[in-house]
């Protein structure tokens, strides 16, 4: 009994010592590597995807690529192939492993080179001890549900100040653009109910969405968009009431912060969207609630520029950010290099894991991985 409390005090010791480690999980390159998402498996491996080729959306050698980091292991496995469509950019991915036990990989391909004819694609893996062999290749398919009312309603009170809103009006009775362009970013959320929501976004609208399936990918509903001025790749939290918040990047003009949105009802329908105090570049972060209750925020925490990658907490469910830390801060005047894209996660062991667009120059690009602890964000800078 004694020694198992003095390992228990040693452990939790430990456990309490800030860390930070960090390394590439691909070398630097001229090609083209972005937009990443981690995961944890349930042997505790980490696995990453993201996008790679000769340039984003105009480039049709682009495609998934994914690798692994075994449990216990200090270096990454060579980088795979996960989806490659022939002739056609593959870009954005997101993975997650729902309660099941089962890996996503979720992807839009971009039909004809420009983000708005992008066709949202999924596959779903019970078998990735190894190379993940998918049982499931499906096309997500979907009717927004009350599309062009919600549009209108939220466009009205500002039909006269841009011609954006005009636009937004216009477009939502266009079936095509309703229907195509909607894009993953950050990772899918499984609800206590099993009901599982994919954030979307379109850069032909400008503004967000939710997926929804009710039976794992069988079939397919949305919410009604959340529609703000620039407001895209929304990042969801759950609160302790079952509260939903989407957290969304900042597209839109000046002053230029994080937006947010509440749902009370799994999902389907969305307050108004609204500013935060946040700052936001114009650039993809990620939001997420530990197992403690506390929330983290990795984002670019700037106006302008992605030279800046912070992480923050919150212990009152996203009301105040108390705590922040920069995994990457480049003090050049020039503030050329570029750290952003970020996605998180919180491993088994309460640890937190992350990887992001790695840009030290614009002619070198890879994926870098991070993994720390609360208490390391807690120290601050």
């Amino acid at each position: 009994m004694k020694l198992s409390l003095f390992a228990f005090t040693m452990t939790a010791a430990f456990a309490a010592q800030p860390f930070l480690e960090s390394e590439l999980i691909i070398p630097l390159e001229k090609l083209h590597n972005h937009s990443s998402c981690v995961v944890e498996l349930p042997n505790k491996d980490l696995y990453v995807c993201w996008y790679n080729g000769s340039g984003e959306r105009t480039a049709d050698d682009v495609k998934v690529e994914g690798a692994r980091l075994k449990a216990g292991a200090k270096q990454w496995t060579n980088r795979i192939t996960l989806a490659d469509t022939p002739g056609f950019p593959d870009t954005n991915p997101a993975m997650f492993v729902d309660s099941k036990k089962k890996l996503w990989l979720l992807w839009p391909v971009i039909l004809a080179n420009e983000w708005h004819t992008a066709l949202m694609k999924y596959r779903i893996s019970a078998d990735y001890k190894a190379d993940p062999k998918w049982e499931v290749n499906e096309t997500m398919h979907f009717i927004p549900r009350n599309y062009a009312a919600k549009v209108k309603a939220a466009a009205e009170p500002h039909i006269e100040e841009s011609p954006f809103w005009k636009k937004a009006v216009e477009r939502s009775l266009d079936k095509y653009f309703i229907r195509m362009g909607w894009m993953t970013r950050a990772h899918p959320l499984e609800l206590p109910s099993g009901r599982i929501i994919v954030p979307l976004y379109s850069d032909g609208v400008d503004y967000s969405m939710m997926a929804i399936t009710d039976d794992r990918g069988k079939s397919w509903t949305t919410s009604e968009p959340l529609v703000g001025y620039g407001t895209i790749q929304p990042s969801v939290v759950r609160k302790k009431d079952g509260t939903l918040v989407a957290y969304m990047r900042d597209n839109g003009p000046p002053p230029k912060r994080v937006a947010t949105s509440f749902s009370k009802d799994e999902g389907i329908t969305w307050s108004p969207v609204v500013d935060t105090d946040i700052p936001n570049p114009g650039s993809g972060m990620e939001a997420i609630s530990l197992r403690d209750g506390t929330w983290a925020m990795i984002y670019n925490d700037l106006e302008k520029g992605r030279h800046s990658l912070a992480v923050s907490l919150s212990d009152d469910e996203g009301a105040t950010w108390k705590w922040k830390r920069h995994l990457e801060l480049d003090k050049r005047e020039t503030g050329a290099g570029q750290y952003h894209y970020p996605s998180i996660i919180q491993a088994m062991d309460g640890s937190l894991h992350a990887t992001y667009s790695f840009y030290p120059e614009r002619s070198q690009q890879a994926i870098k991985h991070a993994h720390f602890n609360v208490e390391w964000v807690r120290h601050g800078d």
